[in-house]
C-alpha cells in the first residue's frame, strides 16, 4: 500500500477508497473466495464504510471470515441464472453471496426492464450480510427505479408475539431525480439494525427504549441482553411487523429461499451470514406517460424542502461520501492494523 494511500493522524488513519477496496479484496481472496467474489464484496464493504454506514463496513469483516472458515458458505460459488419469462429472472446463488448473484443477472435484468417496463429478479440459496442500498443505487444512476428486499436470521419478535421469528428484513429503494444524486433509502423493519446493536455492545453503550427485549421477554436498553438470548422489536409496532412479514413472503416464499427461521447453522460454529433469499424489482420510468419521472422526482424534493424538511433520506450518506472522496476514509489505527493482519493471515 503506497504512502499516498494512507495519512496517519494520531490514533486514526485516512485511507483512500481505492486502497481500502484493494485491502479488503486481498483479505477475501486470502480467506477462500474467488477473485471475482472478493472484488464485489470488497467494493460493497468499502462503500458502506466510506458512506458512514459503519455497522455494514469493515466492522463486518471478522463475521465474513469466520463464516467462510466455518464452511457455511461457498466463497467460490458460480451463480446459475435462468431466464424465466419476459419480466422474470431467477438466480440460484449456489450457497454463495447474494451480491455476485445479482451481478451475474444484472445485464439481463436491465435489458428486460427496459424492454417490458418492469422486471423482477428472484435470488435464492443466497447469503446477504451487507448494506442493501448498494444493490439498488446503481440502477437509479442509470435512470431506473429499483426496490429490493432481503430477509435474514431470526432475531425479531413479531408485534404481539412472545418469541423471535422474523429477521431484521430490510427494504431498499432508489429513484433518479433531475438535479442531484438519486433518492435512496435502506431501512430495517426492526427498530434498529442488528449491526448497530453489536456496535453499541462493543462500545458499552445503552440503546434507546423500545429497541428490544431480554431473554425473559422484558424490555431492555442493554444491547448485550438483546444479543445474548434476547431479541429485537419491529419498528412502529404492528406496522413494522406487517412489513417484516411482507419481506419474508417476497424474499423467501416467492424466490424459493429460506424463511428467517428455516435454516440451521448449529453445525457450523462461526457462521454469521443468513442463508435466505432476495427480491429485486426494477422499473423503467421512461415508459410512463406524461412528464419525465426524474423531473417529477425533483419537484417532490423541492416541495419537501419548501415544507421545511432539511434532510432527505440519503443526504447524510452523500455528504459523508463526498468528504471521504476528498479527504479519505477515517479508520482507527488499530482497525487498520487488524485488517492488515487479516490480509496476511
Amino acid at each position: 500500500m503506497s504512502a499516498q494511500s494512507l495519512v496517519v493522524e494520531g490514533s486514526t488513519t485516512r485511507i483512500t477508497f481505492t486502497a481500502l477496496v484493494a485491502l479488503l479484496q486481498r483479505i477475501f481472496e486470502r480467506h477462500d473466495t474467488s477473485a471475482h467474489v472478493a472484488a464485489i464484496l470488497a467494493h460493497n464493504c468499502a462503500s458502506a464504510e466510506r458512506d458512514g454506514a459503519h455497522s455494514h463496513g469493515v466492522f463486518r469483516m471478522p463475521g465474513y471470515l469466520s463464516t467462510l472458515a466455518s464452511g457455511w458458505i461457498d466463497g467460490m460459488a458460480l451463480p446459475e441464472v435462468t431466464d424465466v419469462a419476459s419480466g422474470y429472472v431467477r438466480v440460484d446463488a449456489r450457497n454463495g453471496f447474494a451480491q455476485p448473484a445479482l451481478e451475474a443477472a444484472r445485464g439481463l435484468l436491465v435489458e428486460k426492464a427496459r424492454s417490458a417496463g418492469i422486471a423482477l429478479l428472484a435470488i435464492h440459496n443466497s447469503h446477504h450480510f451487507a448494506a442493501l442500498w448498494p444493490d439498488v443505487e446503481p440502477f437509479a444512476e442509470e435512470g431506473l427505479v429499483a426496490l429490493s428486499v432481503v430477509n435474514s436470521m431470526t432475531c425479531v419478535v413479531p408485534h404481539g408475539a412472545d418469541r423471535p421469528l422474523f429477521g431484521t428484513n430490510p427494504i431498499a429503494f432508489a429513484a433518479p431525480r433531475a438535479d442531484g444524486a438519486p433518492i435512496v433509502f435502506d431501512l430495517a423493519t426492526s427498530a434498529i439494525a442488528h449491526g448497530d446493536v453489536q456496535i453499541a455492545a462493543r462500545k458499552g453503550e445503552r440503546l434507546p427504549p423500545g429497541m428490544g427485549v431480554d431473554g425473559l421477554g422484558q424490555p431492555t436498553q442493554d444491547p448485550k441482553a438483546i444479543l445474548e438470548g434476547g431479541a429485537l422489536l419491529p419498528f412502529g409496532g404492528h406496522k413494522g411487523s406487517a412489513l417484516s412479514m411482507m419481506v419474508e413472503l417476497l424474499a423467501a416464499a416467492l424466490t424459493g429461499g429460506n424463511f428467517s427461521f428455516e435454516f440451521d447453522w448449529s453445525e457450523h460454529p462461526g457462521a454469521r451470514t443468513p442463508w435466505t433469499g432476495q427480491l429485486l424489482i426494477v422499473i423503467d420510468p421512461s415508459k410512463t406517460g406524461g412528464q419525465v419521472f426524474a423531473e417529477r422526482s425533483q419537484e417532490l424534493v423541492r416541495q419537501m424542502h419548501a415544507a421545511g424538511l432539511r434532510r432527505l433520506p440519503g443526504d447524510r450518506r452523500h455528504r459523508t461520501r463526498a468528504k471521504a472522496e476528498k479527504e479519505g476514509i477515517v479508520l482507527e489505527a488499530e482497525e487498520l492494523q487488524r485488517l492488515q493482519a487479516m490480509a496476511n493471515a
